[in-house]
């Protein structure tokens, strides 16, 4: 598997016209890495780093339905190397992503969430003490390299919009672990631009959701010796979450048939879907009209076929 610098992703106009803004999705769903997605856009630059630290084995934490634990576990089988992936009992059912994890071969270790600290310490060690150099990548791509990896997705988005003459007012997403929202939230103070970057929660709730992007945003911001800034200026929404992670409604489900069918664009119940969802419900509650909005679709397919039996239900 080659890991080389892709083309940036195609951005293209969507048949939603909700209050007369101008729709447009960015395709991450389409780097050609394992079904896409942020993770695989974090993964490349992961291993990137793993080769110059001349690590030979990948420890990483993630659930059943992990799109990072696939993605990672997918490019670990490629290139020979052990995956060692830690899991919460809590949230170890079947899915999609899961039976992939499988079929490539990586060592899943279950514990309770209370425990996935020591855990994966313990297997560090373990490691070390077998001879291998492992490298521990966090849950859902965490860290610095994370937020460079959206910086170079915000950078295709400037080209885009030099190429075009275009200017995206509103650039929306889904937000989880922080790095996707905090590397395109650098990438406009890089720029010193004024749009608006607003990150739709999936699961956490304020005011540790939006702490951990400014965070994120801070750590880059101070490796490259830049003034770090104040949490207002982290717009991160957790007003649609409804009951947590993995939670979806009958709008949510109506939302991803309608994109499907119109567009042709498959979304998930647990992340694109419901961000898309919930980026339609603060236009409406915040009467924002006639504007350029760039959705970024951040992955999530294989967790679409999950839930086909749900959308294909009778309504």
């Amino acid at each position: 598997m080659e890991l080389n610098k892709y083309q940036a992703t195609p951005i293209q106009r969507l048949s939603e016209n909700l209050n007369n803004n101008s729709y447009y999705i960015k395709r991450d769903d389409l780097i050609p890495i394992s079904f896409g997605g942020n993770k695989a856009r974090k993964a490349v630059l992961f291993f990137e780093d793993l080769i110059l630290t001349k690590s030979d084995c990948v420890v990483t934490y993630g659930s059943s339905s992990s799109n990072h634990c696939r993605v990672i576990a997918n490019i670990s089988a490629a290139k020979g190397i052990p995956c060692h992936i830690i899991s919460p009992t809590v949230s170890s059912y079947p899915t999609t992503n899961s039976e992939m994890i499988k079929l490539f071969g990586a060592f899943v270790t279950k514990c309770p969430v209370s425990q996935v600290s020591t855990t994966i310490e313990r297997k560090m060690d373990e490691l070390r003490a077998k001879g291998y150099n492992p490298y521990f990548i966090q849950g859902g791509g965490h860290g610095d390299i994370g937020t460079q990896s959206y910086i170079n997705a915000y950078e295709e988005i400037v080209d885009y919009e030099k190429s075009s003459g275009m200017y995206f007012d509103y650039i929306f997403h889904t937000s989880g672990t922080g790095t996707t929202q905090a590397g395109l939230v650098c990438g406009k103070i890089l720029h010193g631009d004024e749009r608006e970057i607003i990150g739709i929660s999936n699961a956490r709730k304020n005011p540790n959701g939006s702490q951990v992007v400014l965070e994120s945003v801070n750590s880059y911001l101070l490796s490259q010796n830049k003034e770090p800034i104040v949490s207002e200026a982290i717009v991160f929404i957790d007003d649609y979450v409804l009951d947590g992670y993995g939670s979806h409604n009958d709008k949510i489900l109506q939302t991803i048939r309608d994109v499907l069918i119109k567009d042709g664009i498959p979304m998930d119940t647990t992340y694109t879907g419901k961000a898309f969802w919930g980026m339609q419900e603060y236009i409406k509650k915040n009467h924002i009209t006639d504007k350029k909005i760039l959705f970024i679709h951040t992955g999530g397919t294989p967790l679409f076929f999950d839930k086909l039996e749900d959308l294909n239900d009778e309504r």
